[in-house]
């Protein structure tokens, strides 16, 4: 059979879009979305996607399916990986899946085991929107599989994983039985981009939806009664910053002074 490899994907807000054309509704503690900036596949998601051609290109025979959970929007997002040179595409969109990182993981795990005979599963190491980096891990506990983070490189050599991992000052070598599931860095490189005729095959391929009910889930387990972290309050901090300026005829005597004003504030 040939290599089968499952990308998971994310659509998030433009991060090149101004800072000031975002705005947080703090009572629905959600980021209301930059007016007329289309959202975009999650940096470290492309990367993931990336890795999965790269192996497919060694390889020759591979499979690859994208899955994406999110709104109807995030088809996009599956089509762009379609159009990068991904096979198939999946989304799993449905208002039962609203919930935090442990019940998007528990959507997508039961996604793939719904997919089966997969040998790796691709993750980016984390979403640029929310920065969590923990639904890949979450993923891989509730498959029962191992798990390789921070990848810099993945190989597939006969029926195990090679990932160059990322470290502080430099990088160590990982191996894992199949099947497994990486997380993929930005050392990676940086993804392909689609060619125009790529993006006309992708828009002619049909994307796969699954609801909650497709997926054996009910309500009790995704959505708000479900989520294991509670979101207390979001807003965008106020920065105020004072400046004072400490003057004096010479080094030493400002040096004096700045250490005098520095206790006074009991900061040394």
């Amino acid at each position: 059979m040939p290599l089968h490899i499952i990308a998971c994907v994310k659509q998030v807000p433009d991060p090149e879009a101004p800072a000031s054309a975002f705005r947080v509704d703090e009572a629905a503690k959600k980021v209301v979305a930059a007016a007329g900036v289309t959202p975009v596949i999650s940096q470290f998601d492309a990367l993931a996607v990336e890795a999965a051609l790269r192996i497919k290109d060694a390889a020759g025979d591979a499979k690859i399916t994208v899955i994406s959970l999110g709104p109807e929007t995030a088809r996009d997002v599956v089509k762009h990986s379609l159009a990068m040179g991904a096979d198939e595409g999946v989304l799993l969109t449905d208002s039962a899946f609203d919930g935090d990182s442990y019940t998007t993981a528990l959507a997508l795990s039961k996604a793939i085991e719904k997919i089966g005979d997969y040998n790796l599963v691709l993750c980016g190491r984390q979403a640029t929107d929310w920065d969590a980096g923990v639904v890949g891990y979450g993923i891989a506990e509730m498959l029962g599989i191992p798990s390789v983070s921070l990848a810099k490189s993945v190989t597939v050599q006969g029926d195990k994983v090679v990932v160059e991992r990322v470290l502080m000052e430099g990088y160590d070598t990982i191996e894992a039985p199949l099947p497994a599931l990486v997380t993929v860095s930005n050392e990676l490189g940086e993804p392909r981009y689609p060619k125009l005729q790529q993006i006309m095959m992708a828009a002619r391929k049909q994307v796969t939806i699954w609801g909650a009910g497709d997926l054996g889930l009910d309500a009790s387990k995704v959505g708000a009664g479900a989520v294991r972290l509670n979101l207390e309050r979001l807003f965008q901090p106020v920065s105020e910053v004072e400046c004072e300026i400490v003057e004096g005829e010479t080094p030493d005597e400002i040096a004096t002074k700045l250490a005098q004003r520095l206790r006074e504030q009991k900061i040394i």
